[in-house]
This record gives C-alpha cells, structure tokens and sequence, in this order.
C-alpha cells in the first residue's frame, strides 16, 4: 500500500469516526431515543438524560474521564472494572513504550541507507521508517536490541501492577457485607449410583452432614429439566402471544367501531384452521398449565441427576467445603464453588467425570482442525492485500481496478474489512463447542471461547496474513531459488512491509468500530424497525431495546489481537505505536460511556477473566520476543543471542505469577469469606434462588416439593 492510499484510509476513517460522534450527539438528545444511548440507567431506574439537550457533542467524554472505578463497579461490577484494568494496563505500555521508541527509532531507521530498501520497489515512506531500512550488521541494530528490553520490561512492570490491583479488586468484591447466594453454595458432581433403600436427595445429604454436621443447611438435587422447560417456553409464548393479540384487540376499537376485531391465526404455521387468538391462547395456556404443574412433580420426583446443590449455613463453611477433597477417587463427589444462579448452564451439570474429559479432548481437535481449516480462506483473502495480487488472481478486473479512485478505496479498505467481517462468522462456533465441553457456567463458557477465539485469530490473522502476504510477495523470486537460505532472506526483506496492513487494520477497527460502538446506529435502526412494524406491547419494546452486556468472549480476543500486532511491530515499525495507543485510549472512553449508560453485566465472576487476560498478553509479549530473535537473526546481527533470555524471563514471570496470584481466582481466599456480613442471610431465600425458572409455580411450594417430595428427611434449622 503506497503513502497516498493510506493516508486515504486514515483521513476518512477519521472523517467516519467523527460523523458517528455528531449522530450519537443529536440521536441521544431525543427522548424517544433514550432506551438505546441510557438502557442501564433506565433499568437502574434513574434518570436517562441530566442535562443532555444542552450539553456539548463531547460532554461524553468529560463524563467517562471523570468516572470512578468505584462507579464502574457499582453500575457495572468488578468484571466490567478489571476489563478497564486491562485497556489502562495496555494503554499504560504503550504510552511508555511509545515515548522512548519513537523519537529515538524513527530517527535512526529513517537517516539509515539500507541496500535492500533501494532495491525493493515495493519499499514505500512508512517502510523507510521501520527496522527493514537498516543495513544488515548495521551497528544501529543495538539501538532496536535496546528497545527490544524496554518494551518487555515495560510489558512486564504493568502487568505485575494490574495483577496485584485486580488481586484486591476481587478480594474487597467477595469479603463486601452484602449476601450472595453463590458464597453459601457447592456444586456437587458424579455423585456414585444411590444405595439400596435410599432417595438420591437422603444420599446426598447424609454424605454432607455426616462431613459438615455443624453448617450443612439443605441440598438440592438437580433434575433433567427438558421436557419441563420445554412446556415452560411454550406457555411464555403463548402468554407473550395473547398479551400481543390482546393489544391488537383494544388497538381495532375506535368510536365508529367500538366492538373492534378480535385477531384471528392459523393452528400452524403455514396451514390449519383459522381460529380466534385471544381464546386459542387461553386455551392452550390452561392447558399448559396443568401440563406444566404435571410434569414438576414428575421431574423432581423421577428425573433426578448425578449432582446436586449443596448449602451451608455460612459461607466460611460453603468455601472451605468447596476446597476440600471429599472423595477417595477422582472421579466421585467431585465439589467446586457453586456458579451465580443467573449463570448456570442446567443441561451440563449431568455430565460424568470421564464424560466431561472426552467431550474437551474432542472439542480441541475440532478447534485445532478449525484453525488449520480456517488458514485457507485467510490465506485468500490475504491475497488481496496489495491490488498487484488482485490483478493476478482475477486479470478481468485489471481494467476497473487500474482507475485511480477506484484502486485508492480497493488498497484503503478491501483487505480490511474482508477480514473483519469474515473473521464475524467464527464467534458462535467456538461458544456452541465451549458449552459442548461441559462447562457448568456461563462465565467460564466465555472464558473458554475467548481463549479458543484468541489462539484462532492469532495464528489466523496474525502470523497467517504475515506470512501469506509475504509470500504472495515474492512467490516469483521464490520460485527462481527456492533454497531455504533464499527463502529466510526474502521473508525477513519483506515482513516488514506487512506493518501497513495492520496499521490500517488497527486504525479501521478503532474509528469505524468504535464509532459504530458509540452511535449504535445499528441497534437504533432495528429498534426503531421493531417498535414501528413488530412491537405491539410494553414487553415486545422492552426486549427489543434490551443491550445485552460488553461480550467479552470476542471483545477481549480482538483487544488481544491488537495488542499482540502492535507490540511484535512496536520494534520493527515504531509508528505502529501512535495507533495502538489511539485505539485503547478512543476504546477507554467510548466503552467507558457504554458501560456507564449502556450495557447491562447479565453475570457477575468477580474478575475471573483477568488471569486468562495476562497470560494470553505475555504470550503476546513472547510472540514479539520471538519475533524479534528471528528478525535480528535475519539481519545477521552477531549479538542477537542477547535477546535469547527475554522469552525465558517471560516465561518465568508467568510462572511466579500464577503461583503468586492464581489460587485466589480460582478459589475464595477463607480470609475473605470470613469478613463480617451486614445482616443475618435468609437461607431459604438462597436456596429459592437456585430453583431453575421452569420448575417454580405459583401453584404450589416449590420448597416443599424440592425438600420433602423427594424424601422424609428432616431440614436442619434455617438460622445461623
């Protein structure tokens, strides 16, 4: 991509980014519009605008810079809070990096006269900037062997920093006075086949009170739940159904048509009679009904499972209990924190030991075989990364594509936005085989994706689109000499000219990805298109203006995308800097303002993302000092065995920081179970709280029936 091209894509991607900000300043004015730019505080019941008519197109940003941790917290908790550690983290290395690095790189590669940039055509103004314009064993190289060290022990300082701060972040969230139900609660699993004369709830707890006679409250055993809530989201349709058909109906009523026209449907989609809404649903509602109450009973009574939901008296007990090896064998009783309720996964919680362990040993090869087949495509459409590729591939386009406005937008946008949109499609894949592998909660199931969406765009995106856009480069020279020595040569000449593909990548993902971020014209255009065609009652607005929380499980990955580019280019293309800072610094403020007005968090893990978030950004630190080594092998650099230490001293950081800090994420510290509680909890409250939605009724205790239809054993008291 030559200068002009980029310079193209940078001025109206900017020119966008600030187009966005002015729709988002006159869309969010308008009261009708307020449940799109103020859901969260709408939901929290306050008031959605304070001023806003009046206020400047940039108040926003004043707003989200004057932001307290301790507003995040309150508004969104601690996981929306230490994923703001993690963008202040990276911006923090950036910053620091970036202020050494480019007054002191950028002059000492520009003033170099490299030989290989003289005769490479393909060499543009931004190439002349980067490492590749030093002469091999230049003695210049020391300078970039210096930077090297400094942007790892940059990395390294303010990762020990963020580590320490979230450690207290979790521990002040946990050891808070409020009750939470999941702080008095295990998750039993592979519970062994029930003895002779016994119900599944008298074994289990018999089990625990003779362990835990002193604090052991209740259990509840868990049930296959499939057919019940099955008949559950038939009755939520049809009650959402008739609350609609009734709104049609007093909608038809008017003065010269009082009596109005009761909505009519068929049974079935397509075919069937015609009958009347409002009765067909009350009908089919009674039914469901006493279907429903049926089929409880039946569920509690016959559907039991092989784990169950243990509860304690306190949560010192629940927490020493949950780390507490019960069973001889591995694969019996085995005992974890229990899940918030709003986050279990109830179709996972039947699965055996050894069940779970194939599912993600199968999960994995099909995620391997996933990013192997996934190299093909990205391969492709790397291809398309200069136009003198594209020509060659499709020679019939040479015409359209040699005119100038024409080749100025192909080279601005076409490789990027290919990417991004392809790369679109992969997110539910990886959760749909995340959740297969038989996790018991929803936040790990994200932390599970994240992790496989991380690994897949890295080699993917990263390293595929490096490699394969080199190589498309030089195929012709490759094919003249195709020795290995030739080969290394030519990557090393031309792996620095891949740096302004990702330069405009980033700088693409931050303006029109943020921008579409602040201004959620796309959730404004399919509200408005909802309430005005689809919506007919109070709820079907509601869930149509319902946000959604922040999506971790491809926001985190793609953030770690762009931190691992810009630090392997950090060194080899300083000015790839400026833009990793302007996208954490523009994605701070604009995620700032949606986490305080937008989105609202629909789980709560106190942080348990952060150790995955550090260890995949030293793995990126590791893939740059990788990186590095190869590239001052490449340039015959005789003391780039200096370098050889980093990725050593990297890995043991990583190490020490897991045995430093990990236990207390993956576990409650007893120190802070044991902080004092504000009130007495009301235990039977958190034991309700576990009943899954399709098993409560109205109709009937759903206590009673969980505690004494399955058994006579006598409850212990309900007071601590």
């Amino acid at each position: 991509m030559d200068l002009s091209s980029f310079l193209t894509s940078l001025t109206t991607s900017f020119i966008i980014f600030v187009i966005f900000v002015l729709i988002f300043t006159w869309l969010s004015r308008k009261p009708g519009n307020s449940v799109i730019y103020y859901p969260n505080r709408i939901v929290r019941g306050l008031e959605p605008y304070e001023g806003v008519r009046t206020r400047s197109p940039f108040a926003w940003i004043k707003e989200s810079i004057t932001s307290t941790e301790a507003d995040i917290i309150s508004i969104s908790g601690v996981d929306t809070a230490v994923y703001f550690v993690f963008l202040s983290t990276v911006l923090g290395i950036l910053v620091s990096s970036g202020t050494l690095l480019l007054p002191s790189l950028l002059p000492i590669a520009g003033t170099a006269k490299s030989k290989d940039a003289n005769s490479n055509s393909n060499f543009t103004s931004l190439e002349r900037l980067s490492m590749a314009n030093v002469e091999e064993k230049s003695p210049r190289l020391w300078a970039f062997l210096l930077a090297t060290y400094v942007v790892s022990f940059f990395t390294l300082y303010m990762l020990w920093k963020a580590y320490n701060h979230v450690s207290e972040l979790r521990g002040a969230a946990l050891s808070a006075p409020g009750v939470k139900p999941e702080q008095y609660a295990i998750l039993v699993r592979d519970i062994p086949a029930v003895p002779e004369g016994q119900t599944r709830k008298e074994q289990v707890d018999s089990y625990f009170r003779s362990l835990h006679a002193d604090t052991f409250y209740r259990s509840m055993v868990v049930t296959d739940n499939k057919e019940v809530n099955k008949i559950w989201e038939d009755l939520k349709k049809y009650r959402k159904k008739l609350a609609r058909a009734e709104a049609i109906f007093a909608a038809s009523k008017t003065t010269g048509k009082p009596e109005g026209t009761r909505p009519m449907n068929k049974k079935s989609f397509l075919c069937g009679e015609k009958v009347d809404t409002i009765d067909y649903c009350n009908k089919m509602i009674d039914t469901l009904v006493s279907k429903l109450e049926t089929e409880q009973k039946n569920t509690i009574r016959e559907k039991q499972q092989s784990s169950a939901f243990v509860f304690f008296t306190n949560r010192i007990a629940a927490t020493s209990a949950a780390q507490t090896i019960h069973a001889k064998k591995v694969d019996t009783w085995t005992v974890v924190e229990a899940p918030e309720p709003r986050q279990i996964i109830w179709s996972n919680l039947k699965m055996k030991f050894y069940q779970r362990q194939l599912r993600q040993d199968i999960v994995y090869v099909i995620v391997a075989l996933t990013v192997l087949f996934y190299m093909i495509p990205i391969t492709f459409i790397s291809a398309f990364t200069t136009l003198k590729n594209l020509k060659k591939i499709l020679p019939f386009l040479k015409p359209v594509v040699d005119q100038p406005e024409v080749k100025t937008v192909l080279e601005a946008y076409l490789p990027q936005v290919a990417l991004i949109v392809f790369l679109a499609l992969l997110p539910k894949l990886l959760m749909f085989l995340s959740k297969a592998e038989g996790i018991p909660s929803l936040s790990h199931v994200v932390r599970a994706s994240s992790g496989k969406y991380f690994y897949f765009i890295i080699l993917n995106v990263f390293i595929g689109v490096t490699i394969s856009g080199t190589l498309l480069r030089t195929i012709k020279e490759i094919q003249k000499d195709a020795t290995f020595k030739k080969i290394v040569d030519l990557l090393g000449k031309n792996l620095p000219l891949s740096a302004t593909f990702f330069l405009t990548f980033v700088a693409l993902k931050f303006f029109i990805g943020y921008g579409l971020e602040l201004s959620r014209l796309v959730p404004f255009i399919i509200f408005h298109l909802k309430r005005k065609y689809l919506c007919k009652t109070e709820a079907e607005v509601k869930e149509a203006w319902a946000p959604g929380d922040i999506n971790y499980a491809t926001r985190v990955p793609n953030d770690l995308l762009i931190v691992t580019i810009v630090l392997c280019y950090s060194v080899i293309a300083p000015v790839i800097i400026p833009f990793g800072v302007a996208y954490f610094g523009v994605g701070w403020l604009v995620l700032r303002n949606q986490a305080l007005k937008v989105y609202v968090p629909s789980y709560e893990s106190y942080g348990r993302m952060w150790p995955h978030m550090h260890a995949r950004i030293i793995a990126a630190l590791i893939i740059y000092q990788l990186t590095m080594i190869g590239y001052f092998s490449i340039k015959k650099f005789y003391y780039v065995p200096l370098v050889i230490p980093l990725p050593i001293f990297s890995i043991a950081f990583a190490f020490m920081c897991r045995k430093k800090f990990y236990n207390s994420f993956r576990n409650t510290p007893l120190e802070v179970a044991c902080a004092e509680i504000k009130e007495t909890p009301n235990l039977e409250a958190i034991y309700k709280a576990y009943i899954p939605p399709c098993l409560s009724s109205d109709k009937f205790d759903e206590t009673q029936e969980f505690g004494d239809a399955l058994s006579a054993v006598p409850k212990t008291g309900s007071s601590v």
